[in-house]
C-alpha cells in the first residue's frame, strides 16, 4: 500500500474551492480534510507533496484527440506515446481518442487496430470513440456490442465526401440505434457536399492559399449542418453532441435546441477561442499551420463562443489534437489549400490556455475545471472515476502554479510537431506536478512517467441522459 499526501493547496473542482489536504492511497483519492484540521494533522504518508500557494486540480479530460490518425495521405505526427506524454505535461490525464472504421470493413476491425496502437504505449489513461465511415446494416448491428464494451459514442461526418461522409439517411439510422442503446452520436457538422463545390470553384479561380480554406468552409454551412443534425436527432429520438463548434451561427442553433430542452450538447476548442482567420492569412504559407476543420473564424466569433461557455450552451472544451508537421506534411498543400492536412496540435496547451481565460475574466476557476475535467468526464461516462477530486475517484491530480508565467513555443513543448499554434504567446499558470492513478508522471517539471502506465478505460453511457 502506497500513500501520498498533498498538503497545503487550494483544491479546485467544478463545484468547490477549498483549502484542503488530499490523501491518496493505492491509486485513488482516499480522503480530503480541511487544512490544519486534526484529521489532516494525523495523516502520514510515504510521500508528501507540498502544494502551498498552488491549486490542486483534477487531471484534465480531453475528449477529442487524434493520435496517429491517417489523413490526406499522411498520419498525425503524435503517436500514442508522444501524445499522451505531452498530455501529461499539460495537466491532462485522460484522453478519449477516435478509433477509425475503414470503408467496407467492420467497426470491430477499426477498434482492434486502435487498441493495438495504444496498448502499452500510453503515459496516461485513454478511452475510445468510434468513427463510423460506412453506416450499413452490418455496422449498425455492431453498435450495441461496442456500447457494451465501453465504446459508448460514435462519430459521424457531414463533411469529407468520399472519406468519412455519411448522408442524412445513414445519419438517421445510426441515430436511431444510438437512441435505443444509450450511445451518443458525435457530429462533425459542416455541409461537405456544398463545401466541395466552393473548393472546386476557388481553385479554378486560382485561389490556392491557406486563407481560402477558411473562406470556402463558410460559417453558414456549419450552421446549416448543425441545424440539420439537430432535426435528424429529434426525429430519431437520439441525443447529439456537436464537435468543434467554431461559428456563432452554429452556436445559435445549439442554443435554440437547448432552449427547447433537447438533449443537444456542444464542444469548442482552444483554437477557436484564441486564434482566427488572421492566422490563416499569415504570409509565406505560414497560414497552413492553422488549417483545421471546422476552420478558424474571424475574431468576432470568439466573443460568442466565450459567452456560450458561460451560459452552458457549450459544455466542453476539447482540443481536436491532430498535429501535422509544417515541414513535409502541411507543405503537401502548397499550391492547393485542399491538400493541406487538416489539424492543429494542442493537447499540451488546453489547461494552460483555459487558465489564461480565467485570468482574462472569460470564465471562473470552477468553470475552467467544469469544461476541461468534470463535464467531459460526465458527457462520456467517466465520472466520478475521472474529472474530480473526491474519495473513491482515481488519483489523477495536478498541482498547478497559478502565478508562474510561460511562453508557449515549439522549442519547449513536448508534442511531436515542429511548430506551435500559439508560438510566442505568454500565459500565466503552469503545471508543476501530475499524478495519474496515484503515480507521479510529472515531478516538479520533470517527466518521470513511462509508456504503458496508461490503461484503457471502458466508459459508461452519457451521464446527462439518465
Amino acid at each position: 500500500m502506497t500513500r501520498t499526501l498533498i498538503r497545503g493547496g487550494l483544491v479546485v473542482t467544478a463545484s468547490d474551492e477549498l483549502h484542503a489536504d488530499v490523501l491518496v492511497e493505492d491509486g485513488r483519492i482516499a480522503a480530503l480534510a480541511a487544512r490544519g484540521s486534526d484529521t489532516a494533522a494525523g495523516w502520514t504518508a510515504d510521500r508528501v507533496l507540498d502544494a502551498t500557494d498552488r491549486y490542486v486540480l483534477p487531471g484534465g479530460v480531453d475528449a477529442h484527440t487524434h493520435m496517429e490518425l491517417p489523413f490526406g495521405g499522411t498520419f498525425a505526427s503524435d503517436t500514442f506515446e508522444t501524445g499522451t506524454r505531452a498530455a501529461a505535461w499539460g495537466g491532462t490525464t485522460t484522453i478519449v481518442d477516435f478509433a477509425v472504421q475503414s470503408v467496407g470493413r467492420p467497426l470491430r476491425e477499426g477498434l482492434d487496430t486502435w487498441y493495438a496502437k495504444a496498448d502499452g504505449n500510453c503515459a496516461v489513461d485513454y478511452a475510445f470513440h468510434m468513427i463510423m465511415s460506412d453506416v450499413n446494416e452490418s455496422t449498425l448491428r455492431e453498435m450495441p456490442k461496442l456500447v457494451e464494451e465501453g465504446i459508448t459514442s460514435f462519430k459521424l461526418f457531414m463533411a469529407y465526401p468520399g472519406v468519412f461522409y455519411s448522408d442524412d439517411g445513414q445519419i438517421l439510422r445510426a441515430m436511431q440505434v444510438a437512441g435505443e442503446t444509450g450511445g451518443l452520436i458525435m457530429m462533425h457538422a459542416e455541409n461537405g457536399i456544398a463545401i466541395d463545390v466552393l473548393v472546386e470553384q476557388a481553385l479554378a479561380r486560382g485561389e490556392t492559399d491557406p486563407r481560402h480554406h477558411g473562406e470556402v468552409r463558410k460559417a453558414l454551412l456549419e450552421a446549416e449542418a448543425t441545424h440539420r443534425a439537430i432535426q435528424l436527432a429529434r426525429v430519431a429520438g437520439s441525443p447529439l453532441y456537436v464537435v468543434h463548434v467554431s461559428a456563432r451561427e452554429a452556436l445559435a442553433e445549439l442554443a435554440a435546441a437547448r432552449d427547447l430542452g433537447l438533449p443537444v450538447f456542444g464542444e469548442t476548442c482552444p483554437q477557436y477561442l484564441f486564434l482566427s482567420t488572421d492566422n490563416l492569412a499569415e504570409p509565406d504559407f505560414e497560414g497552413s499551420k492553422y488549417v483545421c476543420s471546422t476552420p478558424l473564424r474571424p475574431k468576432e466569433h470568439q466573443a460568442a463562443l466565450w459567452r456560450g461557455l458561460r451560459t452552458n450552451d457549450l459544455q466542453v472544451v476539447s482540443t481536436d489534437h491532430c498535429p501535422f508537421c509544417f515541414t513535409g506534411q502541411k507543405e503537401l498543400g502548397r499550391g492547393d489549400f485542399s491538400k493541406i492536412p487538416n489539424g492543429l496540435p494542442g493537447v499540451e496547451n488546453r489547461m494552460d490556455l483555459l487558465h489564461q481565460a480565467v485570468i482574462d475574466g472569460h470564465i471562473s476557476r470552477r468553470r475552467w475545471i467544469e469544461i476541461a475535467c468534470a463535464t467531459p468526464a460526465r458527457m462520456f461516462g467517466l465520472y466520478p472515476q475521472k474529472g474530480t477530486i473526491a474519495p473513491g475517484a482515481d488519483a489523477d491530480v495536478v498541482i498547478y502554479d497559478p502565478h508562474a508565467t510561460q511562453v508557449l513555443s515549439a522549442e519547449t513543448h513536448h508534442m511531436n510537431v515542429d511548430y506551435s499554434a500559439y508560438e510566442g504567446k505568454t500565459v500565466t499558470g503552469r503545471v508543476e506536478t501530475v499524478l495519474s492513478r496515484g503515480e507521479v508522471v510529472i515531478d516538479g517539471r520533470k517527466y518521470v512517467g513511462r509508456a504503458g502506465h496508461g490503461t484503457f478505460v471502458p466508459r459508461a453511457t452519457c451521464q446527462y441522459l439518465s
